[in-house]
């Protein structure tokens, strides 16, 4: 291939990514929810963690992919692959498991964008235009709207709660240690550290606090196939890409599209209704990334 072709075909990836990883990540929530019927939280990302490795391994060594240094390089990469893998989604997969409304987990990660803008600033030296404040304030109304008719707050508990606050607290924390101190990383041997270390740190708990017994059923194993291709190599890899190239607030509002487009997929996959109100959250949502992406 020729480095002019390289250089178009580098830019269409580019442009699609924002794309493709929304549409990826919504799916995410819906594998989470069918795969717990079956396995444990923390059980299942263990799973899903080490299936990830076992797949990465050969792909690292046939790649030749560049490992980190020395001790604190694997330490800045591990750090931030536990705060995105094992506190984010071991919070939400608990936070469902514990029977905490998905509109309301929803609602809680969904301010991941706007407090991301508030920190990114201070921590990575980002600067937030007003156009762009303004659409961090329609995509967080967007969700609202989107998520408005599964807010039953009387079924939250405050265990839940808690959990749905620490996947906010771990995913916001993350993507900015990411961009930080880990954007600079092989991706296959970046993420086998990752999703190594969050499997180490969610194996005393899961020992402690699980049965870590599993129902190996075909749904499960769908939903775990699905979550270790779609999710932890497909858009965890784009994901870092774009922090690679972009602001981290930038590519953070790109979660105010997950519960719209998570919305159609049940809406067309499970026959789920899809009302006038969420509707008009879509397009704020949207309207609201727009202004970011273009401020």
């Amino acid at each position: 291939m020729t480095e002019p072709h390289r250089t178009a075909l580098v830019r269409i990836v580019a442009r699609a990514a924002p794309g493709v990883f929304v549409v990826l990540w919504s799916t995410g929530f819906i594998g989470a929810k069918l795969g717990l019927s079956y396995a444990e939280p923390l059980t299942f990302l263990i799973l899903r963690f080490l299936l990830a490795v076992g797949l990465l391994v050969p792909l690292a060594l046939g790649l030749g992919s560049r490992w980190p240094r020395n001790a604190l390089q694997v330490g800045h990469v591990a750090v931030a692959g536990v705060l995105l893998h094992a506190g984010y989604l071991g919070g939400v997969f608990a936070a469902i498991h514990q029977g905490l409304p998905a509109g309301v987990v929803s609602l809680i990660v969904g301010l991941q964008p706007l407090v991301t803008a508030v920190a990114a600033p201070r921590f990575l030296g980002e600067r937030v235009s007003g156009r762009q404040w303004l659409g961090f304030a329609l995509g967080l109304a967007g969700v609202v709207l989107v998520v408005s008719e599964e807010l039953r707050w009387q079924d939250a508990d405050l265990a839940g709660l808690a959990l749905a606050a620490l996947a906010l607290f771990s995913i916001t924390a993350g993507t900015l240690y990411q961009k930080r101190h880990g954007a600079s990383a092989d991706l296959a041997a970046g993420s086998i550290i990752q999703f190594t270390a969050s499997a180490l740190v969610l194996a005393p708990l899961a020992y402690l606090l699980e049965s870590r017994r599993v129902v190996w059923s075909g749904e499960f194993l769908f939903a775990l196939g699905w979550l270790v291709l779609v999710l932890s190599l497909g858009a965890i890899s784009l994901l870092y890409m774009m922090l690679r190239r972009g602001e981290a607030a930038r590519i953070s509002s790109l979660f105010y599209l997950t519960p719209p487009v998570t919305a159609v997929i049940a809406f067309v996959a499970f026959d789920e209704t899809l009302g006038a109100i969420a509707v008009a959250g879509m397009g704020l949502a949207a309207a609201g990334v727009w202004l970011v992406m273009r401020g």
